[in-house]
């Protein structure tokens, strides 16, 4: 236990890539210094920990759910743990804890306690896909899903364009897996030709593919993401 116990924030494996690849060797150490964590998804927190280091005893730790269906009242209470001066961590599904992902109302209430919250370096969908794409780096938007109304839907994908090109600001966004090649059909019969898509799928995964073209182009490629975690991202 600790004075000063401390929230870190776990960045996990995008995909099945070696931990090395992708993880520091400081984040990996820091791991079975831990007994509390509040996880997206316990199965899989329990599968990185081993895959971080086998000796750790699983049934030791504790784990708190946090996720799309966890009461947000519930959430003060998981970080109980702190206050009795235990360290605590946060391990999202995949990529970085609170970046499109739960675990901000956590860190938000943290820092209102005065805790420390510290940040591990670790795979970023969003940031990996824009360093690759090409695309303003200075400027730009994630909007998560898409809405599933049509005329919502376009109203979005027309305010993108708006601010691409009025703010030349990337726009980055994603889709259900199983909807990917429908999207790229929609955005290239919705969207001017000469705007830009990039399409980063399995990023840091063997199977990675990041590519950049104009829409006019997407429109006559073969493709196929069908089901692979991809990340879109818009520009002119």
């Amino acid at each position: 236990m600790s004075n000063n116990p401390t929230l870190y924030l776990f960045p996990v494996s995008l995909g099945d890539t070696p931990l090395q690849n992708v993880l520091p060797q400081h984040n990996i150490a820091i791991i079975p210094t831990i007994k509390y964590f509040i996880v997206e998804n316990i199965r899989s927190a329990r599968r990185f920990l081993k895959a971080c280091d086998r000796s750790i005893d699983i049934d030791q730790l504790t784990f708190f759910t946090l996720n799309e269906h966890t009461d947000l009242g519930t959430i003060p209470s998981m970080l109980e743990p702190m206050k009795q001066g235990h360290s605590m961590g946060i391990i999202s599904e995949a990529g970085c804890p609170t970046i499109a992902d739960p675990g901000a109302d956590v860190v938000a209430i943290a820092q209102q306690r005065g805790y420390k919250v510290e940040p591990l370096i670790g795979p970023s969908s969003i940031l990996l896909s824009l360093m690759a794409s090409g695309f303003n780096g200075q400027s730009f938007a994630f909007n998560g899903y898409l809405p599933i109304d049509q005329s919502a839907r376009n109203a979005k994908l027309k305010e993108m364009e708006r601010r691409i090109r009025r703010e030349r600001q990337t726009q980055i966004f994603i889709e259900t897996p199983y909807r990917n090649n429908k999207l790229i059909d929609e955005l290239s019969h919705s969207l001017p030709g000469d705007m830009l898509l990039c399409v980063a799928s399995d990023i840091t995964c063997p199977n990675q593919s990041i590519i950049t073209r104009r829409l006019s182009d997407w429109s006559k490629a073969t493709y196929n993401y069908n089901k692979v975690p991809t990340i879109f991202l818009l520009f002119s």
